[in-house]
C-alpha cells in the first residue's frame, strides 16, 4: 500500500478555477493542512511551495481529474520531478453519507491514494494527448452525424406523399445524395417547402460530418502508426480502438500491472456469489472508452476469427454461457494487448 512508501499525500479537488489541497499524515491519514490556489501558472508555485512546507520527506500528490481540470497542475508538478498520481472520483454514495465540500473532497482524494493498491501515473502528453483530443472530435462527429441522420429519417415519415415515395427505399448513400440536391419550389406548398430545406440542410449536415469523421480517423492513423503500428495487426484492431488503447495506457509504467489495466478497463473479474451461487462479473468501474474499445474487439472477433468461435464454442460445451465466454475473453484480451503494448520499443514522443 502507498501509506507504507510515503510519508505524506497531497490531496487535490480540481475546479476550472481554483485547485482546493489537502496535506494528509500517512499512514495515519490526519489532515495537516490545507490550501486554495488558483489554475494557473503562479498557482501551481504557491501550490508545490506548500507541499515543500506541510509534506516535506517522502510525498505524492494525488489529483482528481488529471485529463481534465487537474491536467496544467499535473504536468506542472511532473515537470518539477514530483510524485503525480491519478486518483478517480469519490464514489457518490460516500459523498453523500460523509459531506460534501472542497476540502472534504481534496482529503477523501489523499486517503483514498493512502489505501488504494491500483494507482496510476497520470497519461503522457504530447503525441498521447493529440490522440485523446481527435478522439474527442471525432466522437462528436460521429454523434453529429447520428443524431441528423435519425432527424432526416424522421422527417421523411411526416413529409408529403410524393417525396416520401421519391425517398423511401433508397439506400443510405443515396438518399443523402437526393436529400442535398434538393431544390426550393415555387409552386410547393408551405409544408412541402419546409420539408425540402429540412431535409437539404440535414443531408449535407450528415455529409459534413462524415467527412470531418473521415480525416479525424486518418489523422489518428497518423499517429497510431507512429506511437504503437503493432496494435495495428491485431484482429478487429483498427485506428479508432488502437487509438483508445493508446490514450488509456499512456506509457510504460502508468499502470504497474496487466491486472491494473484490467481494472482501468472494467474488465477484472470481481466476486458476485450469493447463497449457493458462485459466480464472477466483471468490474463496471474504470475508463468506459476503454471498456467500449475491448468490447468492439470481441464482437469483431466473435463474427469473423475462427480461433475466437472455437474458443467460445469450447466453453459453451463446458457448460459456460456465451455472456460467461465473451467475459472471459474481455479478461484475456486485457492481458494481450497490455503485454502487446509493454513488449514493444519505446514509444516516441
Amino acid at each position: 500500500m502507498l501509506a507504507d512508501q510515503l510519508d505524506y499525500v497531497v490531496g487535490v479537488d480540481t475546479h476550472r478555477d481554483e485547485h482546493v489541497l489537502a496535506v494528509v499524515a500517512a499512514p495515519a491519514g490526519a489532515v495537516v493542512a490545507g490550501k486554495a490556489v488558483r489554475a494557473n501558472r503562479r498557482g501551481y508555485r504557491e501550490a508545490l511551495r506548500f507541499g515543500e512546507r506541510y509534506a516535506a520527506g517522502r510525498r505524492a500528490w494525488a489529483i482528481e481529474g488529471t485529463g481534465s481540470y487537474g491536467a496544467g497542475l499535473a504536468r506542472y508538478l511532473a515537470e518539477q520531478g514530483e510524485t503525480v498520481l491519478e486518483l478517480s472520483r469519490t464514489p457518490r454514495a460516500e459523498r453523500r453519507l460523509q459531506g460534501k465540500d472542497d476540502a472534504l473532497d481534496a482529503a477523501r482524494t489523499a486517503r483514498a491514494a493512502l489505501a488504494s493498491e491500483t494507482l496510476a501515473l497520470p497519461r503522457a502528453g504530447q503525441r498521447r494527448e493529440a490522440l485523446r483530443l481527435l478522439l474527442v472530435a471525432r466522437r462528436s462527429a460521429v454523434d453529429v452525424r447520428r443524431e441528423a441522420l435519425a432527424q432526416l429519417r424522421g422527417v421523411i415519415v411526416t413529409a408529403p406523399d410524393h417525396i416520401r415515395q421519391e425517398l423511401r427505399g433508397l439506400s443510405a448513400g443515396k438518399l443523402l445524395g437526393r436529400c442535398s440536391r434538393l431544390r426550393r419550389s415555387s409552386s410547393a406548398d408551405a409544408d412541402e417547402l419546409a420539408a425540402r430545406l429540412v431535409l437539404r440542410s440535414l443531408a449535407r449536415r450528415i455529409e459534413a460530418a462524415t467527412r470531418e469523421a473521415d480525416q479525424l480517423e486518418r489523422e489518428l492513423l497518423g499517429h497510431v502508426r507512429a506511437l504503437a503500428p503493432s496494435l495495428l495487426d491485431e484482429p478487429g484492431v483498427g485506428p479508432i480502438v488502437a487509438a483508445q488503447l493508446i490514450v488509456a495506457w499512456s506509457h510504460r509504467g502508468r499502470l504497474r500491472s496487466e491486472a491494473c489495466f484490467a481494472r482501468l478497463a472494467g474488465v477484472a473479474p470481481v466476486p458476485a456469489s450469493s447463497g449457493q451461487t458462485r459466480r464472477q462479473r466483471l468490474s463496471r468501474g474504470g475508463d468506459r472508452q476503454l471498456n467500449r474499445a475491448l468490447h468492439t474487439v470481441v464482437l469483431h472477433r466473435r463474427q469473423h476469427d475462427p480461433a475466437t468461435r472455437d474458443y467460445i464454442a469450447r466453453r459453451v460445451a463446458e457448460g459456460k454461457s456465451r455472456r460467461d465466454a465473451t467475459r472471459l475473453l474481455k479478461r484475456y484480451l486485457a492481458r494481450h494487448l497490455y503485454r502487446l503494448l509493454q513488449a514493444q520499443e519505446p514509444l516516441m514522443a
